[in-house]
């Protein structure tokens, strides 16, 4: 996009359609030290269904309007275990309640991320996943439901995977005589970026594993080199487990819109005893969550596509085309439980769950900016436009300082979020923002971008650059006299714009990006890809000297930001997926925790422990939500 193109732009439209929901940063809780704001890509809703096997006679099961999600069925068809975030969105505990949805009762609450609770052939233990343990993995864990004793039953020493890599355990499954666990798990894989390794975001391989209830007989069921195996489940006489199976690369297109009516898979079974495979299906569709009906047929979702729904191997029960996750069918073959989510946006600080004593936390729009008085700024993208508004953090006086309609910029791809005005930065002083505009994230590689400056009214503004590459995520300097920023294309690396002088100084040449510059001028924080496979977060001297890596985690460790109280906030996959990752929806990376780390990388912790896509947070102490 050239310079010229943005002739025409107006920066002042004030149509109220432009304008967000109302959006006002309700005041912290009593004894709290204010507000923490942060973005969550996943559903803000679920509720769980029963229905006839042919898809009649559907009612919802759970009546509470908590998300719940995940349900599996007790052996004699009494129970129904799920897992429910109805202690706050983004807190995954795990319940039982009777097959009509009445009498719930909590199994497992607290601030880990707890998930897909099975119980035992016998009723008397309960298979779960979570993250209590120090390692903050997703391992197996099993639950007494008389003593209600906890035996963390994959993350012993002597299990441990290379810790270098994803390590997770996932969809646990007890075979019918209660003497097995099968389990999908990433370990002993290496982290690795879609489009064959040159993706940011991770794929996933699994494997299936199984083990006993009292942590012997641990051994590998299943695996192929180059494809990822999920959710085992074991065959009526316990002979056989049966997955999904789709390429390491498909996990990546298998949770994106546009290609998850791409994405192919198939239902594999294996005997357990000899180890052959039996390849159940074949042909188009992404097929997922395989499941024993009877001795003779298998059931599984086609996840995406104008086949969606639920389907079956021999075709002795009909299809049912209906959108729906997670089906589990109840023991006497004769009813189908399974969840609908829900994608309607959150509200703008809507209330989600704090793992942080001190600090509320709420949802808020994409990078979320605030200037030295006080101000917001915010890429709108949850009404499809992508312009940047302004507003007090009461919510009073909000204003469209640029709106992308009238930039030139492909209404199609806006809508998208895939282009826009992204990454507002306040000038020190409070007078400019400046943010970039054009083609964002996978769009980048056809489209460029400009960085654009306009003053805190929006009454006019002025393009900084060329359009010849993509520039963007731009930061001031304290002094307000420089801006950096990320060029990507032909060129790649972080640049330092004077604004007096209008000269440009090269400062990395690396696939550096997102760099923030700090309050004292003394130091630019910045993501840089460090290897093939991936990101870690770093800090330079606006002079180019003084280079520092603070992250070495393996995963994607990024979109840092400095916190008022100068330590980083940043986005990580150090503790791996919480779940398989072809069984996401409509996001980009499956996973992702909030941490913060002190300015030289030490004291990092965790702020975030959801199952989804945490980011962008900005904390608003109690003064500023008083101004």
């Amino acid at each position: 996009m050239k310079r010229r193109a943005f002739l025409t732009a107006s920066a002042t439209v004030a149509a109220a359609a432009l304008l967000p929901m109302p959006f006002a940063v309700a005041a912290a809780s009593p004894g709290k030290k204010g507000v923490m704001l942060m973005n969550r890509i996943g559903p803000s809703a679920s509720s769980l269904y029963i229905s006839n096997v042919d898809g009649t006679n559907e009612r919802r099961l759970s009546q509470n309007a908590a998300y719940d999600h995940h349900a599996t069925v007790s052996a004699d068809g009494a129970w129904v275990y799920f897992t429910s975030e109805r202690t706050g969105d983004g807190n995954s505990c795990l319940y039982r309640a009777a097959v009509d949805g009445s009498d719930v009762q909590p199994l497992v609450v607290d601030s880990a991320m707890n998930d897909w609770a099975v119980p035992s052939p016998d009723g008397t233990k309960v298979a779960f996943v979570s993250t209590r343990s120090a390692d903050r993995r997703t391992q197996i864990w099993l639950l007494d439901l008389r003593t209600k004793a906890l035996t963390d039953l994959t993350g012993t020493a002597a299990l441990a995977g290379d810790p270098a890599g994803p390590d997770g355990h996932f969809r646990p499954s007890w075979s019918p005589d209660g003497q097995w666990i099968a389990f999908s798990s990433d370990r002993n894989t290496v982290w690795r970026g879609h489009g064959n390794g040159t993706g940011w975001e991770h794929t996933q391989e699994l494997s299936i594993y199984v083990i006993r209830p009292d942590g012997t007989g641990f051994r590998q069921v299943a695996s192929r080199d180059g494809y990822c195996q999920g959710s085992p489940k074991w065959s009526p006489d316990g002979s056989r487990i049966v997955f999904y199976e789709l390429t390491v690369e498909d996990t990546w297109g298998a949770h994106r819109p546009e290609d998850i009516g791409i994405a192919e898979s198939q239902i594999v079974s294996v005997d357990v005893a000899s180890g052959a495979r039996t390849v159940h299906t074949s042909g188009p569709n992404l097929k997922v969550a395989p499941q024993y009906v009877s001795s003779t047929e298998i059931g599984y979702l086609v996840k995406g596509g104008p086949d969606e729904g639920l389907a079956y191997v021999s075709g002795t029960l009909p299809s049912v085309k209906r959108s729906l996750r997670s089906p589990v069918w109840t023991p006497d073959g004769r009813s189908v439980i399974y969840e609908k989510p829900d994608y309607t946006t959150r509200a703008l600080d809507a209330p989600l769950y704090s793992w942080d004593a001190d600090w509320d936390y709420r949802f808020c729009d994409v990078f979320p900016a605030l200037s030295k008085d006080g101000r917001l700024a915010i890429t709108n993208k949850q009404l499809g436009n992508s312009s940047i508004v302004t507003m007090k953090a009461d919510g009073t006086d909000q204003k469209v300082v640029f709106d992308t309609a009238a930039s030139g910029l492909d209404p199609a791809l806006v809508a998208k979020g895939l282009a826009g005005a992204f990454r507002p930065t306040w000038s020190h002083d409070a007078k400019w923002i400046a943010f970039g505009v054009g083609g964002w994230f996978q769009t980048r590689a056809t489209n460029t971008a400009v960085l654009v400056r306009v003053p805190s009214d929006g009454s006019s503004y002025e393009v900084l650059t060329d359009g010849s590459t993509n520039a963007g995520f731009p930061s001031y300097s304290e002094d307000g006299n420089k801006i950096v920023y990320r060029v990507w294309g032909q060129e790649n690396g972080l640049r330092i714009l004077d604004l007096k002088t209008r000269t440009t100084t090269v400062l990395t040449t690396e696939s550096d990006n997102l760099p923030d510059w700090s309050w004292d001028g003394k130091l630019i924080l910045f993501t840089r890809r460090t290897s093939a496979t991936n990101f870690d977060v770093c800090t330079i001297k606006p002079d180019g000297t003084g280079l520092k890596v603070l992250t070495s985690s393996g995963a994607n460790d990024a979109h840092a930001v400095w916190n008022y109280d100068g330590r980083i906030l940043y986005n990580s996959g150090m503790y791996g997926f919480r779940e398989e990752a072809a069984l996401y929806d409509d996001t980009f990376q499956p996973y992702g925790q909030i941490f913060s780390m002190n300015a030289d990388g030490s004291d990092k912790r965790m702020l975030t422990d959801s199952q989804w896509e945490d980011s962008m947070p900005l904390y608003l102490t109690n003064d500023v939500l008083s101004k």
